[in-house]
């Protein structure tokens, strides 16, 4: 393991055709949720939101375990057991946090060598937009708690969050420009900079760069895992919009262009599948808020995607099961998750098959 005991400062001594980030749907250990609590911005709807939280965290027991953190782990074993999640699949760790977005502030895995290593990255609230020092040293202080096993942590001296980027697991990266060429990041770093520091740290060989594409309500610069996923080495989910009175119709319109423009790394082109736009949602003060079926999450055996309550969530469940044949597909209720302006993916992070939990 290249000498990684404990926290280490990259870059380390590593070869980097020994790295690799696998993708979403290889084999995983489990699943990390950042439990939202009355001292963050989810106050207003805590009740509610701690019942999707329940439920989002019910389906991934049936599949893996559930890591939690969270400010008081025996209010949350209470309400999980309460809920009927099996709490054999449930470890809880008590740590102080600012919000909720595990998928960007929680560690990006590897392999390297084969062996599981967590790369904790720099989390600064999407660009300084919102406080985030508890955030940023959660993967830590788990760490530092043996949450994570005896895998080793690289602190990686660099802005990424984990939304921002998506893997096929065999070296190729999707993007969007919006997000990582953002000033309030890695500012200075051109975009040939980034790419070296996704070729050394994640093993990346390539990466294809979105141009285009945003969901109104959004705080991250246009995440990926807003927009677009990978399902297999060959095949893209991606949001589109037909209503040409929406106010994405020609934004997504041209990232639809640039994705029929991508090939694989074999040179074929990507098998899209567009995945419907939701009806419009709004807050109570008349927000749009970001509602996106691409925020599903792929678990062992299956995937939970996020419904809204609207007319599109069946025609998306369906869409999605046709991505993944081999797999169950259960929509999640994410209707309270979109009001703080993130949704299914957002809340969670996987930890992929060799971290032990």
């Amino acid at each position: 393991m290249n000498g990684d005991t404990g926290a280490a400062q990259f870059p380390a001594n590593t070869t980097k055709s020994e790295l690799r980030l696998p993708a979403e749907w290889e084999p995983q250990a489990g699943v990390q949720l950042t439990w939202p609590h009355a001292a963050s911005d989810w106050a207003p709807i805590l009740e509610r939101v701690e019942v999707c939280f329940c439920e989002i965290a019910a389906a991934i027991a049936g599949h893996e375990t559930v890591l939690v953190a969270c400010p008081d782990p025996d209010h949350i074993g209470n309400l999980l057991n309460a809920h009927g999640v099996p709490m054999e699949r449930v470890n809880t760790y008590k740590a102080k946090t600012n919000d909720t977005w595990a998928r960007d502030h929680g560690p990006i895995t590897i392999y390297d060598n084969g062996a599981s290593v967590l790369c904790d990255f720099v989390f600064n609230g999407w660009g300084n937009k919102f406080p985030a020092a508890l955030d940023n040293a959660l993967t830590a202080n788990l760490h530092g708690q043996n949450a994570y096993g005896p895998a080793p942590l690289r602190i990686i001296d660099f802005v990424l969050e984990g939304g921002s980027i998506e893997s096929d697991g065999t070296g190729t990266l999707l993007t969007t420009s919006r997000c990582l060429l953002s000033p309030t990041r890695n500012p200075g770093k051109s975009r040939s900079q980034i790419e070296d520091v996704l070729n050394e740290v994640l093993g990346a060989r390539r990466v294809l760069w979105l141009e285009h594409g945003y969901i109104a309500g959004d705080d991250t610069d246009s995440h990926v895992d807003t927009l677009a996923r990978f399902c297999s080495t060959d095949t893209i989910a991606y949001v589109a919009c037909r209503d040409e009175t929406d106010e994405h119709f020609a934004e997504l319109r041209r990232m639809e262009e640039e994705l029929r423009s991508f090939r694989t790394e074999s040179g074929q082109p990507y098998r899209l599948v567009p995945l419907p736009f939701p009806r419009a949602c709004y807050d109570e003060d008349g927000a749009r808020m970001p509602a996106t079926y691409a925020n599903f999450l792929i678990v062992n055996g299956a995937v939970l995607a996020p419904t809204y309550g609207v007319p599109q969530d069946d025609e998306a469940l369906s869409i999605i099961q046709s991505c993944f044949p081999d797999r169950e597909v259960a929509g999640v209720d994410c209707s309270s998750l979109i009001v703080q302006h993130g949704s299914l993916h957002c809340v969670t992070m996987q930890l992929p098959e060799g971290i032990t939990l």
